[in-house]
Formats: C-alpha cells, sequence, structure tokens
C-alpha cells in the first residue's frame, strides 16, 4: 500500500483549492493511505473532505490544540510515507516533508514558492511554468497549479473534484424557516482587510436584492466579525438578517441553498464555490484568474488590474481600488449570475 502525506497547514481558502489533490490521489490509489498535516483551526474543513485517511494536527501556539511540531514530525516519520507532496511552499511546511524521511518529497519550483529557502527540503521540483504564483500575467488558477504537481507520479488529474461530504446544519434549517428557503449570502469578513469591500455597499445590495427578486440577504460572519456583519442589517433592516453562529458544515450547508453568494476573496467563498453555490465574487488585492470560482458561470468584479497592492494584508495606496467598485457594478454582476442559473436550470 502506497503512502502519501499532504503538507497544507492553512489557510482555509487554501486548504479548499488543495482538496483536488487529494480526490485525484484516491481515484489513482484507491487503496492507498493518504494523510494530511493541518492546523488545529483549519482540521474541520478537512473532516468534511471524503478521502482522507487521518489528519496530523499541528498547533499554531503552545495553548492550542494539536501537537506540537517536533511531535508532528515523529508522528509523521512513524508512518513512513513514500510520497509527500508539499503544498505550502513555506520553511515550516519544508521542514515537516523533508523530516518525514519519505523517499520521494517533492514541492514547488523556487519561483513558485513563497519562501524559496523551503526548495532546499525537496528531492524533486514541480515546474508549472508560466511566470510564478504572484506574476500579473500568470492566468491559471492555484487549483490547476496544485493539480499539475501530480504529474510527477504519472497521474493525470481530469476536472477538479471537490469531495465534500454533506452534514446535517440545523444552522441552514433555521435560516431556510426564517427565509422561506429564498435567500442570498453576503459575506463582509475577510482575513485581510485589503479585501473586504465596504459594508455599506453590501447592504445597499441586500436592498436591491429584497426589492428585484424578494431575496433576503443572510449575512455570514465569523470570529471579530460580528459588528461588521450588524452594520449591515442595521442598514437593510427589512431586506438581511445576521446568521448565527456558523461551523464549516453551516457555510456548505447554506452555501448549497443559496439562490447567490457575493462575498471577496476569502474562505467562505471558497467553500461556497466548491459545494456548487452561484459566486459574485469582488476582488482587488488577488487576482479572480488565480484566486476566484471555476464555474464558469460565476461572476468576478475585479481591480487587480490596477491593484497597487497586490497580496498585502492592508492597501498602502492614496487610493484603495476597491472603492471604485461601486454598487451597480456589483448590481450588474449579480443580476448575471442568477440569469445564468434560471438558464441551467430550464
Amino acid at each position: 500500500m502506497t503512502r502519501f502525506l499532504i503538507v497544507r497547514i492553512g489557510a482555509l481558502g487554501d486548504i479548499v483549492h488543495a482538496a483536488p489533490v487529494a480526490a485525484a490521489l484516491r481515484r489513482a490509489h484507491p487503496e492507498a493511505r493518504i494523510d494530511w498535516v493541518v492546523s488545529a483551526r483549519h482540521q474541520e474543513v478537512l473532516d468534511l473532505l471524503d478521502g482522507i485517511s487521518s489528519c496530523i494536527v499541528v498547533r499554531p501556539s503552545a495553548k492550542a490544540d494539536g501537537l506540537s511540531i517536533p511531535a508532528a514530525m515523529r508522528a509523521i516519520r512513524r508512518a513512513r510515507y513514500d510520497v509527500v507532496l508539499d503544498l505550502q511552499g513555506l520553511l515550516k511546511s519544508g521542514v515537516i516533508a523533508r523530516g518525514s524521511g519519505a523517499a520521494r518529497v517533492i514541492g514547488f519550483s523556487h519561483k513558485y514558492l513563497r519562501e524559496p529557502l523551503a526548495g532546499m527540503f525537496y528531492t524533486e521540483q514541480y515546474d508549472p511554468g508560466g511566470d510564478g504564483m504572484h506574476a500579473p500575467t500568470d492566468r491559471r488558477h492555484v487549483v490547476e497549479i496544485n493539480l499539475g504537481m501530480l504529474s510527477l507520479l504519472g497521474i493525470t488529474p481530469g476536472a477538479p473534484e471537490f469531495a465534500f461530504v454533506r452534514r446535517p446544519s440545523a444552522v441552514a434549517d433555521q435560516v431556510r424557516d426564517a427565509t422561506g428557503g429564498r435567500y442570498a449570502l453576503l459575506n463582509p469578513g475577510a482575513a485581510w482587510p485589503n479585501k473586504r469591500w465596504p459594508a455599506d455597499r453590501l447592504a445597499a445590495v441586500a436592498v436591491a436584492l429584497k426589492a428585484r427578486h424578494d431575496l433576503t440577504s443572510v449575512v455570514l460572519w465569523g470570529p471579530g466579525e460580528q459588528a461588521l456583519a450588524a452594520t449591515i442589517v442595521a442598514q437593510a433592516p427589512s431586506a438581511a438578517l445576521m446568521s448565527p453562529p456558523t461551523r464549516i458544515a453551516d457555510v456548505m450547508a447554506l452555501a448549497r441553498g443559496a439562490a447567490v453568494m457575493v462575498s471577496g476573496d476569502t474562505g467562505p467563498t471558497h467553500i461556497g464555490a466548491a459545494v456548487g453555490a452561484p459566486i459574485v465574487g469582488i476582488f482587488g488585492p488577488t487576482r479572480p484568474e488565480r484566486n476566484g470560482p471555476w464555474n464558469p458561470a460565476d461572476v468576478t468584479v475585479s481591480r487587480a488590474a490596477v491593484c497597487a497592492c497586490h497580496h498585502r494584508r492592508r492597501c498602502h495606496a492614496s487610493r484603495w481600488c476597491l472603492l471604485d467598485i461601486e454598487v451597480p457594478e456589483v448590481l450588474a454582476a449579480v443580476e448575471r449570475r442568477l440569469a445564468a442559473s434560471r438558464v441551467s436550470h430550464v
């Protein structure tokens, strides 16, 4: 039995984008052991991914759940993996991958690594070609780039598969009861402030969706984002309601039932895209070609071509590019996405 280890410790959206690698490995090697190294804060999403044998959970700090890095490396070495795939490209992930003792430790080539020194820990490097992960001219999606690494194993992966299982969700049941089953999802938060479209503009979108389509907007929020969500609801009191507190399975269930989901480049967006939610994405410091939804029917509104702060948590330009995205432009994108959904159901 072949033993594979995937190293993708975080973040949430990046783990979702790596999920098709596990699915392709499982199709090619049905009897294989496929384990995954993940941060404790992101284990929940992998618990919903079919085809993973087990997770090796590392803790981000001494007080958090999971194994310390040394303890995790001891457990990994005991498992005697044949192949390790480092999809993270950091020094930490490279050390973990090489510390496995596997005969084959595969990572990206130098120009695709977030921390280029990680390359010293690989026995093989996959070069996707192009101009590098963060170069403006590289138009391939990160899902495609991740899957390409499997070519070094002689695997032709085919179309991406996001093998997330369905779980019951009391939160989704509650939202369906409150909205009659017709709702939009709005997600105002993001770990990077640079990715958050203004809350008052999302509120205006909620008001328009109610007036035009009788869609109530359900506003998602995560840790530290409750006040942001409350601002939208306060500015659209008859058109929007706050989601109850959610776990990953709840976000998936809500996304599966939504008429449309409007959000920036953040984990919930990628979860929604993975489970088939109709997406309208709002992009500035990252490129939708690389990070956006992959359904051709989905729509993105982007200022990546003019953004002066690509891949920065905060904007340092004289004018934030997302301020140039006005409400009518997003509403037009929503109308196109709703129309595409109607056509697909005819």
